[in-house]
């Protein structure tokens, strides 16, 4: 709206609006008239009308600009998906244009091709004086009127009008004040706001008898009204005072009519002018010139509020905060917090598990999202990038190292062969890398020579190191050296080869080399060039970026970062380090706060799209089956939801454990697959025969060409003979056979 006035396009569809509409008559009938002067004559008449903003031209251009050349619904549909995670925004960058854009660059010359001819005329078109509310009905684009709630504003009518609640009169003075409060009323309008035990006939004489209220004839009606106000109806719409009034109560009051209806602002919701202007018998013209006075003093507020409406209405400021105000309580009583397994269900969707994007920029994308959550080595391409980007190789992984966008810092040891890794992209490492909780640094005179040479001569092969670290006797020792500098966070790699290399067979005895090998590069874990993380990070941010930067990732892999779900990364601080974050995120509109998730409490917060995806997920009936390594941020149970048990259920609760798998149908945890694929253990869910049938369903994809198992063997299930269990039947029919050893499903 506030750049369009300015536009080729405003002008050149003004020019044609204005052709069509006569007000460009051609010099000699029959002839055409050139280009140029067509828009030298239209420039003069938007230089004219731009001085009327309801000029009925500039109003239509508008119109039709919004609605037919801008589809603005769509958009608003579109940059919602955006936002849901619906929709993925990939950049691309081609040598040509494609035939979309190269018709938007054809447009781009049509419309500035004859710019020049009038220099100034169509950047007049800025200084457009445009009646917004007009155009606001000719778009249909009022606000209010879907953001209020009806229920609301009934509810409201009703306690304005004492006709329902507190405020009904239960007392001869309840009467007095309702006079005082609402104005004129008659008898039996007064009965209807009188609490059960008060007669409100017997009320209004004895107010008449203490002289606190009168009657008045207002057109063919005897309505009641209190002393006070006799002067004011008497000025205002003519009503003769009753004998025997006050000379006091009889002084003239100024602005007697302002008075009535800023009072019948005050005791209505939104209105209209014909509601007083009948209710009183004045002429509807003088209503709503004194309306609009008092609107433009601020005293009451003209616009379109209620649900449904057809025209502007009036209403009080208060009024209309309180109607805002429970509207939004209503909403917030609506929007009930969903089951924790629908937050089960939402977290793979949210990560894209499963989904059909590949290539590079989906990689960044994942890459972004799991930044600095802590995985083992052993899954992180396995199981983890390779569920979420289509048609994953190493090699992606391996482009981006090489270019420098993705750095691997370690995270804690497991074990000989395994620990956790954190990824991160290069320009956020330095505002990431100190979140995780710190691991014990080793201090013996091996690490310390290390830590040395890196220092003074920076990233270096492992031959450089081999040739200058005099305390190792051999490459293991000083590889072992290495690796436990790796998993305390101080040193780290530029390549991703050596974390694969990790579950690789331990080198041979020196003098028994692998033949074809190149001795002289060292084991495969020791490829690639080796350097400090504190070089890698440079200069430390200050704690409010940090503090930031990590309150934004979480939002980002999270959707709904909740306590457990914070705790579940080993957090330096924990929940407490980056509430405070968070909650300053809210009160700037970047977040929301609220109770979304049911049993994980109060303190929640999600981004906006979050929210909404969560929601249409928990009404989404369509069945999803995954399989998840149970270290995958995506699998929640574990992490953000405790672990299913059943009543009775005296097992150990489940680890997170390297190497195992968790089966989910429709967000419910049913079948958790052991490391190294023995084992099965079942969970609540799986005493429904149909979920379980479903969960042993999506075992064969484990000894997929591109799963993690060449041969899929199950010997227990619940620690007893799987043969006796009743999922054997279900593993028979996906495919698995009986063998010396349970039941086996080999890779096709």
């Amino acid at each position: 709206m506030a750049e369009l006035g300015g536009s080729a396009l405003f002008a050149a569809r003004f020019r044609e609006n204005a052709a069509r509409a006569l007000l460009l008559p051609r010099r000699r009938p029959g002839q055409r008239t050139p280009l140029w002067m067509q828009r030298q004559k239209s420039a003069d008449l938007l230089t004219v009308a731009s001085r009327y903003g309801s000029f009925p031209i500039i109003l239509e251009t508008y119109r039709e600009v919004l609605r037919d050349v801008f589809d603005m619904p769509a958009l608003v549909d579109l940059l919602g998906a955006i936002r849901d995670r619906r929709i993925r925004v990939v950049s691309v960058e081609s040598r040509s244009a494609s035939p979309f854009a190269s018709s938007l660059l054809f447009d781009y010359v049509g419309s500035f091709m004859y710019e020049g001819d009038a220099p100034l005329g169509e950047r007049r078109a800025q200084a457009l004086a445009l009646d917004r509310e007009l155009l606001a009905e000719l778009l249909g684009t009022e606000e209010l009127r879907e953001l209020l709630d009806p229920d609301a504003v009934a509810d409201l009518e009703l306690e304005l009008q004492s006709l329902a609640g507190p405020r009904q009169a239960r007392t001869v003075d309840g009467v007095s004040d309702l006079l005082r409060r609402l104005g004129d009323l008659r008898t039996d309008e007064v009965a209807a706001r009188c609490a059960d035990g008060l007669d409100g006939a017997a009320a209004l004489g004895e107010l008449e008898v203490a002289r606190r209220a009168v009657r008045v004839r207002i057109g063919t009606e005897e309505r009641w009204i209190a002393i006070e106000d006799v002067a004011r109806y008497r000025d205002a719409i003519g009503a003769s005072p009753p004998a025997g009034v006050a000379e006091t109560w009889l002084a003239a009051i100024d602005a007697p009519l302002d008075a009535l209806l800023g009072r019948w602002a005050r005791s209505h919701v939104p209105f209209v002018a014909d509601a007083p202007a009948e209710r009183w018998g004045l002429a509807l013209s003088t209503i709503e010139e004194r309306l609009r006075a008092l609107a433009a003093v601020g005293t009451v507020l003209e616009g379109a509020f209620r649900p449904g409406g057809v025209s502007h209405e009036f209403t009080d400021p208060d009024v209309l905060r309180q109607l805002r105000r429970r509207s939004l309580a209503r909403l917030r009583r609506e929007v009930e917090p969903v089951e924790p397994e629908v937050l089960a269900r939402f977290l793979p969707a949210w990560h894209g598990v499963g989904g059909t994007a590949g290539g590079l920029g989906r990689l960044i994308e994942v890459t972004a999202q799991l930044e600095g959550v802590p995985m083992p080595a052993s899954v992180l391409e396995r199981d983890v990038l390779r569920a979420r980007v289509a048609g994953y190789t190493p090699r992606l992984l391996d482009e981006l190292g090489a270019a420098g966008e993705v750095v691997w810092i370690g995270r804690g040891s497991l074990g000989r062969d395994d620990g956790r890794v954190a990824l991160y992209r290069r320009d956020r490492v330095d505002l990431l890398a100190s979140a995780g909780a710190a691991e014990e640094r080793p201090g013996d005179p091996i690490h310390d020579a290390i830590r040395e040479h890196l220092s003074r001569r920076g990233a270096s092969f492992f031959p450089q190191l081999r040739s200058t670290v005099p305390d190792a006797r051999t490459d293991d020792e000083l590889l072992d050296a290495m690796w436990d500098l790796v998993w305390a966070g101080e040193v780290t790699n530029d390549t991703f080869a050596a974390l694969r290399a990790l579950s690789l067979p331990r080198s041979r005895a020196k003098g028994t080399p692998r033949p074809g090998r190149l001795v002289a590069l060292g084991p495969p874990r020791a490829a690639g060039r080796w350097s400090l993380v504190a070089d890698l990070v440079g200069e430390e941010r200050n704690r409010t970026e940090r503090g930031h930067a990590l309150a934004t990732s979480l939002l980002e892999r999270h959707g709904v970062v909740t306590r457990e779900a914070v705790a579940s990364e080993g957090i330096s601080g924990g929940y407490a380090s980056v509430y405070p974050i968070l909650r300053a995120m809210e009160e700037s509109g970047r977040n929301r706060r609220g109770y979304f998730v049911a049993g994980l409490g109060a303190a929640q917060f999600a981004l906006p799209g979050a929210v909404d995806r969560l929601r249409a997920i928990r009404d989404d009936d369509s069945p999803r089956v995954h399989v998840l390594a149970a270290t995958d941020p995506a699998q929640a149970y574990g992490a953000a939801l405790p672990w299913p048990r059943g009543e009775g259920d005296e097992r150990l609760p489940l680890q997170r454990a390297a190497g195992a798998y968790v089966v989910q149908v429709d967000g419910r945890a049913v079948l958790y697959l052991e490391r190294g694929g023995r084992g099965i253990t079942t969970l609540p869910a799986a005493a429904d025969g149909e979920v379980a049938a479903l969960a042993i369903g999506a075992l064969p994809s484990l000894v997929r060409p591109d799963g993690p198992y060449r041969e899929l063997r199950i010997e227990r299930i619940d620690r007893g003979p799987v043969g006796e269990s009743p999922l054997a039947k279900h593993l028979a029919s996906v495919g698995f056979r009986a063998a010396y050893r349970g039941f086996l499903l080999r890779r096709a």
